[in-house]
């Protein structure tokens, strides 16, 4: 880190890596450089030495390990001279309706962004996991907490379900997880104003996010905000020498980032990658550049005739106001697993669905992905999510929210021309003639209903049974709430069953999961990111068993 004197000289000074005299230059500022090899020592504790396929519950905790070797460099696949140079911009605030990097129309990033356009990263070849240091320290209640520490237990769920047993099933793991895109993070600055900076950068938060994928373990990944460079050049590498297969979907239009799907290549076959896009060229609705991800895996067993699992993955619109269009947004992904994750007789192989879906729990939206329908007449567009606390003056919902001209009915599939779609007992598409005896012409009613297939339960419960606080997914600056979810077609005897549900899936079982923490917890250990935790999320890891 420059002297502090330094950084506060003019606007085209740096300095060299080799040595402190400033050269001037021409071109944008560089304003906060940062060499890896003179930070300050640190490394992240393992969780412990559970796995997720144990059965125990042992405590989960993240904190500082302080036994480095004296003089010693913690992550050795780090270059250790000053010679590498990593440039951050933390001068720009998002404007408008959702965070996005800001490009001058018709310049290409490389040139918008001058001579700093290509970002140097050490080799993929030098991205290993670095060893995890001495034994992992299990969260003691009794002990003082340290700043940079959080604590996480593994809730275990097994003593619910009746059969212990695990012959003729097939235990896997599912982890969900935003880790924060470095672009998003430098364009909206203002969300980290309480995290020290060293702490926010890419070099810094790299190897903490790879130790926490690698401790985890997890047999199936969805991960969100993942930068298309960082994907390719580092997280990559990284996790398939881990013995995963990677799968990525980068937003259309100029967006940098993206979702991936990785998953054990000893555990599971790739049958069916779908990406999905929410971008429709001709509706004025859909011009937004998020996306989607759907996986058909099947389990890797001997001797049995194994059903396949859906796994989608998506980062649903940021914008609080804008419930229009993430109602839209899922209608579509709903309408692509429905394509995909069919089987005989009408039903559908077991779903689990991920992400980041930009909705508080019992928002309209989150309603309809548990409940599977949702009556919308008369809701407004900032109440769909449940973040925008003031909705006066904005409009309501339209009747049907996306035009006919999507192809996907209010049942969330795709229109099949002389196929009804519309449930029993419903007005959508009913000629029902007018009153005013002035006129004969027939009107058409379009019932202000959604529905779809899936009859899906969250891996969470949202709230904490003891003190009614609710769970913490997402925590910066200006809010702490729960965006982040695991939805999953639950089993008929699964606890955890959304109450009166019934839908044509085979189910899982929720065998357990990784807890949450509240507001207070996260902020005395001020916030995301901070010291051990590089995302502004936490991430979501639950164990689920698939009957054979």
């Amino acid at each position: 880190m420059l002297p502090r004197h330094l950084q506060t000289v003019g606007g085209r000074c740096i300095t060299r890596a080799s040595h402190s005299r400033p050269v001037c230059m021409s071109g944008n500022f560089l304003r906060y450089p940062w060499w890896t090899g003179h930070y300050q020592p640190f490394s992240f504790f393992p969780v412990n030495n559970w796995h997720p396929q144990d059965n125990s519950r042992p405590y989960h905790y993240f904190g500082p390990h302080r036994t480095a070797l004296p003089g010693s460099h913690i992550f050795p696949w780090f270059p250790t001279h000053s010679s590498w140079l990593h440039t951050s911009n933390f001068n720009m605030d998002a404007k408008g309706d959702e965070p996005f990097r800001k490009r001058k129309k018709g310049i290409e990033d490389d040139e918008y962004r001058g001579p700093w356009a290509k970002r140097p990263y050490p080799p993929a070849s030098d991205l290993r996991a670095p060893p995890i240091q001495g034994t992992p320290k299990i969260f003691d209640p009794t002990s003082p907490q340290t700043e940079a520490e959080i604590k996480r237990r593994w809730e275990d769920f097994s003593p619910h379900n009746h059969e212990r047993t695990s012959e003729g099933k097939f235990d896997f793991t599912v982890m969900s997880y935003n880790i924060l895109s470095q672009d998003l993070l430098e364009d909206n600055s203002s969300l980290y104003s309480h995290c020290r900076r060293p702490y926010l950068f890419w070099n810094y938060r790299l190897p903490n996010i790879l130790r926490e994928l690698q401790e985890m373990n997890a047999d199936i990944l969805c991960l969100q905000e993942v930068q298309d460079d960082h994907y390719q050049e580092q997280i990559k590498p990284n996790l398939e020498a881990l013995g995963y297969i990677c799968e990525y979907k980068v937003r259309t239009g100029s967006k940098p980032d993206g979702c991936a799907i990785c998953f054990k290549s000893d555990k599971f076959n790739l049958k069916l990658v779908k990406p999905v896009e929410y971008f429709r060229q001709n509706i004025a609705l859909l011009d937004r550049d998020n996306i989607g991800l759907v996986l058909i895996l099947q389990p890797k067993t001997r001797g049995r005739d194994v059903p396949m699992i859906c796994v989608a993955n998506t980062h649903l619109l940021y914008n609080p106001r804008r419930g229009d269009i993430k109602l839209t947004q899922l209608a579509i992904l709903l309408a692509e697993i429905t394509e995909v994750a069919q089987i005989q007789d009408g039903r559908f192989c077991p779903i689990v669905l991920c992400g980041d879906f930009n909705s508080v729990p019992g928002s309209p939206l989150h309603r309809f992905v548990k409940e599977g329908t949702l009556y919308y007449e008369g809701l407004t567009i900032g109440k769909v999510s449940g973040q925008e606390r003031y909705s006066k003056g904005q409009r309501i919902l339209s009747i049907p929210i996306w035009p006919k001209s999507l192809g996907i009915t209010q049942k969330c599939v795709y229109d099949s021309p002389g196929k009804d779609e519309t449930p029993e007992g419903s007005l959508e598409g009913q000629i029902v003639e007018k009153t005013d005896e002035q006129t004969k012409e027939p009107d058409i009613r379009v019932d202000s209903n959604l529905w779809h297939h899936f009859s899906l339960s969250s891996a969470y419960s949202h709230y904490f049974p003891d003190t009614g606080m609710p769970e913490i997914t997402t925590c910066h600056s200006k809010s702490a709430i729960t965006v982040d979810y695991i939805f999953y077609s639950a089993e008929h005897n699964d606890v955890f069953r959304q109450p009166g549900s019934e839908g044509p899936c085979n189910g899982l079982r929720l065998l357990g999961r990784l807890s949450l923490l509240n507001e207070q917890d996260l902020w005395s250990v001020n916030g995301l990111p901070n010291e051990t935790n590089s995302s502004d999320h936490l991430s979501l890891l639950a164990k689920f068993r698939l009957e054979l």
